[in-house]
């Protein structure tokens, strides 16, 4: 078995479950932070939205530049309503999994770096990156949100098992 094969059913359970969270994002309270230093529900959302899109450049391209040397910082593009959410997050669901299913063991093993003006951040097999900078980093986002959405008195759906809601 494949480690794209290994890692291919987590993958698909950790994006139901954020979707099911995206699901019940309000396009009222996309502006609402739980502190002034916290982020917006809306930011966190697009944030999860975007995260599923960075495996297909994660698994075809050797690096990723947060900040080019003199250009502009890499920003996470806001999204307006939960239903443009939920369509973006579908497309890069998708695409994440078609280049999951195309990634070799051997391509799973070479090195990929996070840069900022081209220095490394980060530098790590492929397949870490995949559990910590895409799996790790998704549920650390969706913990967010769903006590944004507790906050908010907006019922979170249960993802281990039932949530205090169901």
């Amino acid at each position: 078995m494949t480690y794209a094969e290994l890692l291919s059913p987590e993958f698909v359970y950790e994006m139901q479950n954020t979707r099911k969270v995206l699901e019940r994002v309000p396009d009222d309270k996309l502006d609402w932070r739980a502190h002034p230093k916290s982020n917006t529900i809306g930011w966190v959302a697009s944030h999860l939205v975007e995260i599923p899109g960075w495996v297909e450049g994660t698994l075809t391209q050797p690096t990723w530049e947060m900040q080019p040397e003199g250009g502009e910082r890499y920003r996470t593009p806001l999204l307006g309503s939960r239903d443009e959410m939920l369509e973006a997050f579908d497309r890069n669901v998708k695409a994440a999994r078609k280049a999951l299913s195309q990634t070799s063991d051997e391509a799973m093993k070479q090195s990929w770096s996070l840069l900022d003006q081209g220095k490394p951040v980060l530098t790590m097999p492929r397949a870490d990156v995949l559990r910590y900078f895409i799996l790790n980093h998704t549920v650390h986002h969706r913990a967010i949100l769903t006590v944004y959405l507790r906050l908010n008195d907006i019922p979170v759906p249960g993802m281990y098992g039932p949530s205090g809601d169901e």
